[in-house]
């Protein structure tokens, strides 16, 4: 028999301390003031804490505790990450602590509001991604542009796109650029949900890490976790791939570029919304410059140090996810759930926690929305403490 508080959710204290970059279970025992030993029991669900641990770990962990208590969001379907290296296993833990909370904080406001209609065709038809071929994913991006009725010029707002096919999108920080992106189909939910980065974020970039995960979304849904980890490479090709022909459709966009050269995909880019970079590698998939060229233009490319940061990388503004904060607000607004409501009973999260995977506004927890409508005193209303005011001679 398990000793300590019934109940206990063993994997809702190993996302908390991912979710709180604590790297290992001794660094947590350390500011609980325990033993490793101790730590590991409850992580491996032989002990759980008694309720006096249980209140020292929400309080370190920075959650309610009712948050040890509840089920863990899962799903038997994998997450798609850019890499597996052994190198970023702490900010993949992280990213993945953030992606179930970006489902349960989707759970509690779908339960309010009816989110869009998830609009996403089978555009495999009973293929695998195993059998997916070049000019397969070519056609599925032109034939999804004319399913949503984007046309074939640029597509100025894949944020926009994603909540409105019905995807849950949230953006965290990473703390590092090499993981972009993460996609994700939970069980409880059959519709995807998909965290983006911040980190040296330009739109450019957004516009093709959305479109990226959207590829996910659309050909891996039913990949499983030992296809993922066997065929990650060929995987991503073929998100990346989807992207930039997604972005830069085959029937119109290699007809703008009539000159391949780097002041030219600037001007491009204006228009497309397209990093540079980008647009070299679509060239190249479609032929239109040989790999020598390529590898010329890659050359000028970093002699122009536009590895730190290309030309017009900020002229637009960084589009933020729209679905979730406008439930929120909505649910406040029409009085189902004062936002105390949502903090003490809902979510078991804190307010930060929600407000950075939501794109909320920091502080909009704290902020009742309320004003207290004041007016001027009636001028000559007396009383004690009424006053005449006398005005100032000149010198």
């Amino acid at each position: 028999m398990r000793i300590g508080t019934p109940g206990f959710v063993p994997e809702r204290l190993i996302e908390a301390r991912a979710a709180r970059r604590i790297p290992s279970q001794k660094a947590l025992a350390t500011l609980l003031s325990v033993t490793p030993p101790t730590v590991s029991k409850w992580e491996n669900g032989t002990h759980a804490p008694d309720a006096e641990a249980l209140g020292e770990l929400a309080r370190t962990l920075n959650v309610r505790r009712e948050f040890f208590l509840r089920p863990i969001f899962s799903s038997d379907r994998p997450l798609f990450y850019r890499s597996l290296a052994s190198t970023y296993v702490r900010d993949r833990s992280y990213q993945e602590a953030q992606m179930r909370w970006l489902h349960e904080v989707s759970a509690v406001v779908g339960h309010y509001v009816d989110f869009p209609e998830v609009d996403i065709p089978d555009v495999l038809e009973g293929a695998t991604y195993k059998q997916l071929r070049n000019e397969d994913i070519e056609r599925i991006a032109l034939d999804l542009r004319k399913h949503w009725e984007l046309g074939e010029g640029p597509c100025p707002d894949m944020m926009g796109l994603l909540e409105r096919i019905g995807c849950i999108v949230g953006s965290i920080e990473v703390g590092t650029a090499k993981l972009d992106g993460l996609c994700s189909w939970p069980s409880e939910d059959d519709r995807p949900h998909i965290l983006l980065a911040t980190d040296k974020m330009s739109y450019p970039r957004r516009q093709m890490d959305a479109a990226h995960e959207l590829g996910h979304a659309l050909l891996h849904k039913n990949v499983s976790a030992e296809e993922l980890k066997k065929d990650l490479k060929e995987i991503e090709t073929q998100a990346f791939r989807f992207a930039s022909a997604f972005l830069m459709p085959s029937t119109t966009y290699p007809y703008e570029v009539k000159n391949p050269s780097l002041a030219s995909l600037l001007s491009l880019k204006e228009r497309w919304r397209v990093a540079v970079k980008a647009q070299i590698v679509r060239l190249a998939q479609l032929k239109l410059i040989p790999d020598d060229y390529k590898t010329t233009m890659y050359k000028l490319y970093s002699a122009k140090r536009w590895t730190r940061g290309e030309p017009l990388d900020d002229n637009w503004p960084l589009a933020a996810p729209q679905l979730l904060q406008s439930g929120l607000n909505l649910i406040v607004e029409s009085g189902v759930r004062t936002k105390g409501d949502l903090l003490n009973v809902e979510f078991t999260m804190q307010a930060g926690d929600i407000e950075n995977i939501a794109s909320l506004p920091a502080g909009w927890f704290s902020k009742s929305g309320e004003v207290v409508a004041l007016k001027l005193k009636e001028s000559g209303s007396g009383g004690e403490n009424s006053a005449e005011v006398i005005p100032f001679g000149r010198q």
